[in-house]
């Protein structure tokens, strides 16, 4: 399993990468496993401010559909409008080309109550 060391988690599965006040966001490799084969993202929540927590799209895979909860408090900048026309980016490179939202964070203070590697390789058992 893919658990990339300078990466944040949560709790719901997500990654999370800081670059200045700006955090990509998207579905770890343990989460995109046990999804399966994923059909179609969306995200109705482009240039909308929620609170941590919030739900800012679905994923949705062959058996299931999954809610996406945002890791941190901020504007949704950015969807990766590739995942459009290729959901399945998501199962193939959950940490690259599968990235799902840029948010604009209005808290850093909440980005130390993210997982470390270490503490989500716990969470999973890897």
């Amino acid at each position: 399993m893919n658990i990339p060391s300078e990466l944040k988690y949560t709790k719901d599965h997500e990654w999370v990468r800081i670059e200045g006040d700006i955090a990509t966001v998207g579905v770890t490799d343990f989460a995109q496993s046990e999804l399966g084969d994923i059909v179609y993202v969306e995200v109705e929540t482009l240039d909308e401010t929620l609170e941590k927590d919030e739900v800012f799209g679905t994923v949705e895979a062959v058996k299931t559909v999954s809610d996406l909860f945002l890791p941190l408090s901020g504007e949704i900048v950015e969807f990766n409008t590739a995942l459009e026309e290729e959901p399945e980016k998501v199962n193939s490179d959950p940490y690259n080309d599968g990235w799902m939202i840029k948010i604009k964070i209005n808290n850093p203070a909440e980005v130390e109550a993210l997982l470390s590697s270490e503490a989500y390789k716990e969470l999973v058992g890897a």
